[in-house]
């Protein structure tokens, strides 16, 4: 969700998505396309892939949903330290996998992954 989020929010950038527990190949969660599908935005497409070096090197900013995924990034592939940052790092936050826990889980996900969206974007922009 947060992908198709930010690529929308900046459309003049690549926006790529990588986990660091992907279940490789799946597709996203039927919740999480019908919330997309509801704000006019596709998920279909979407494949899980797992972060890995290459991306890390290619990557100028790597945005986690939470501390833990910010820490495993940082101290496996050291060379991102310094660009890996929380999506919601300045509400000091983690936003929760919503995965097997059903629709308000995926909507209380929704909420963070939008504003943090928001913020990174405007962030973003005043650099661009």
């Amino acid at each position: 969700m947060a992908h198709v989020l930010l690529a929308e929010a900046l459309p003049q950038l690549t926006v790529s998505s990588a986990g660091t527990g992907a279940l490789i190949g799946n597709p996203a969660d039927s919740i999480a396309q019908q919330l997309m599908a509801a704000r006019g935005l596709d998920l279909g497409s979407h494949r899980a892939r797992q972060i890995n070096e290459a991306m890390c090197v290619q990557a100028d900013l790597i945005l986690t949903m939470d501390e833990a995924q910010r820490r495993y990034i940082e101290n496996k592939y050291p060379l991102a330290r310094g660009r890996v940052f929380r999506l919601a790092e300045s509400a000091k936050l983690n936003i929760p996998d919503p995965y097997r826990k059903g629709q308000e889980a995926f909507e209380h996900a929704l909420q963070l992954i939008d504003a943090g969206v928001k913020t990174w974007a405007e962030r973003i922009r005043q650099f661009k």
